[in-house]
């Protein structure tokens, strides 16, 4: 093998992909997607007193928490800074910020599969997938003046 044959690793710097703001108290970075395999890597930023709608993932999560803290409101523990966090394929959870959080929390998330966004009476709603992620984030920065950002695997 040579050095022509060995995959190159890619590098976005923090400031080449911008924040969008998606209307609801959050804004998220679009880092990687892979429609394929239905991975979608985001970090997302949380005001105080966010609430995810209860939804249940198709594939696994994985999460790492920068600032802030969150938690589900169906479990105890509360995510802080530092804090690593592994979701099953199937487990079904209301993300939930403090209101009384003193700055954003900011969360990197890797998801592969769905959010099947759930009502009370555990009836699928709206599904959110690689796809529509990376639709509405290129709309979204294209609008905030940013058309094309470097987002691996696009």
């Amino acid at each position: 093998m040579t050095m022509t044959d060995i995959p190159l690793a890619m590098h976005r710097g923090s400031d080449e992909l911008p924040f969008v703001d998606i209307g609801d108290g959050s804004r998220i970075q679009l880092l990687q997607v892979d429609i394929d395999t239905g991975l979608w890597v985001i970090r997302t930023r949380f005001s105080p007193g966010y609430q995810v709608q209860t939804h249940k993932h198709t594939g696994e999560v994985f999460a790492f928490t920068l600032s802030g803290s969150w938690k589900y409101a169906e479990y105890p523990e509360v995510n802080r800074a530092g804090s690593y966090l592994y979701e099953p394929a199937g487990s079904i959870h209301t993300l939930v910020v403090p209101e009384d959080n003193t700055e954003v929390t900011d969360v990197w998330f890797a998801i592969r599969g769905a959010n099947l966004n759930l009502d009370p009476d555990g009836n699928v709603t709206s599904v959110l997938d690689a796809t529509l992620v990376r639709d509405g984030y290129l709309l979204l920065a294209e609008a905030a003046g940013v058309p094309n950002p470097p987002v691996i695997g696009l």
